[in-house]
């Protein structure tokens, strides 16, 4: 494992757990609409996405930037792994702000927006050299986000888990891998479009039919 991907998942496991046992650390950094809008705590866009739900939350996204964060360092280099994962924190946690900015009390925590740019970035360039539990990364990379569409439109009660930062951070880590190696994912667009599926339904209940806003 590269030192640096050793490095940001230990540092969000040990805030994660830090998370779990200081309800009061949790809530002065989990991402907030009224405390961002309001109190112009800025720094919950990118703290955020060091907090997770639960262990189950915390040790899928994990295991997902195990698997296709590699690729993505061994093409783009220390500096472009560290720009799209946290860029797309940010990027993600701006889109629910955006989203939810009539909805003060909304909360959310979680890499996934982060998590969602890495995947994006990792199949524009190689869509058939990862392989979780034997499935190709793109076909995994549609269930991700399929599943993470589905529960943002079918939210449970409680349920903090960022969903709606997985558009805006897959958004950052395409716009950045099609701007550094525009032939290669032209020529992956294919996969990129079946793994965007979810995403593009999600689009379309979110900016047609206004089901959430």
């Amino acid at each position: 494992m590269h030192p640096i991907l050793l490095i940001i998942i230990a540092i969000t496991v040990i805030i994660s757990i830090m998370g779990f046992q200081n309800i009061q650390l949790f809530e002065k950094y989990k991402f907030n609409v009224s405390a961002i809008q309001n109190r112009k705590e800025y720094i919950r866009l990118l703290s955020a996405g060091f907090l997770h739900a639960d262990w189950g939350h915390l040790f899928f996204n994990m295991l997902t930037l195990y698997f296709f964060a590699p690729i993505v360092l061994y093409v783009y280099g220390v500096s472009g792994f560290l720009l799209v994962y946290l860029g797309s924190i940010v990027i993600g946690n701006l889109f629910s702000l955006y989203l939810y900015k009539r909805q003060s009390w909304y909360s959310a925590i979680g890499a996934s927006g982060g998590v969602s740019g890495i995947l994006f970035a990792a199949v524009a360039y190689a869509p058939n050299e990862i392989e979780v539990n034997f499935l190709p990364g793109y076909i995994f990379g549609a269930l991700y986000f399929g599943y993470s569409v589905y529960m943002m439109l079918n939210p449970r009660p409680h349920d903090n888990i960022g969903h709606a930062a997985h558009l805006g951070g897959a958004a950052f880590g395409l716009v950045y891998a099609v701007a550094l190696e525009p032939e290669i994912a032209m020529n992956n667009a294919v996969y990129l479009l079946v793994m965007s599926l979810p995403l593009i339904y999600m689009s379309y209940q979110v900016f047609v039919k206004k089901k959430i806003g």
